[in-house]
């Protein structure tokens, strides 16, 4: 086995068996969830468009995040651009990406980064190995922490130990 595989087969260990079966029945109202006031968020905003709430360099602490941003966080801008860049055309950018509006159609982004992640990572043969290995352990260790992150926030909410809901569209 070599260190790609034995990287994928962490990624794909913790996404089959830790982060995507707790993303079942995720819904909009938890997806927006601010837990306290302040939090970093997925925000409408007044042309109708979806946008993160984000500052670099960001403050010292950074803010909570909802599950929304970490979701976006995951699936559009570590997933879903890297694979972009690395294993299609690059077409797919902060700046071209559209932020889903629900908790379903974000599920939905974050899959499809996923496998073309997934599919980029197992099929190419990178020119610099130890490089490719660094970005592979860089991109798991972002999923598994902002995956983890989710996975609290929605035992906080579903516990009942939460500030009342703060809307989507403020």
């Amino acid at each position: 086995m070599t260190t790609r595989d034995e990287l994928l087969a962490q990624l794909e260990f913790y996404w089959d068996h830790n982060l995507w079966p707790r993303l079942r029945g995720l819904t909009d109202e938890e997806y927006f969830w601010e837990p306290v006031p302040g939090c970093w968020s997925v925000r409408r905003q007044e042309d109708g468009t979806y946008a993160m709430d984000w500052e670099w360099p960001p403050p010292s602490p950074a803010p909570v995040a909802t599950i929304a941003w970490r979701v976006c966080h995951i699936g559009i801008q570590t997933l879903g651009i890297r694979a972009s860049a690395l294993f299609g055309d690059g077409s797919f950018t902060l700046e071209s990406a559209r932020l889903p509006r629900t908790a379903a159609e974000a599920l939905r982004a974050m899959a499809m980064h996923y496998e073309h992640w997934r599919r980029g990572v197992r099929a190419n043969a990178p020119a610099d190995e130890d490089t490719f290995a660094s970005l592979v352990l860089h991109m798991n260790r972002e999923i598994i922490y902002h995956g983890a992150q989710v996975e609290l926030l929605r035992d906080l909410y579903r516990t009942g130990r939460r500030a009342p809901a703060v809307a989507a569209t403020s």
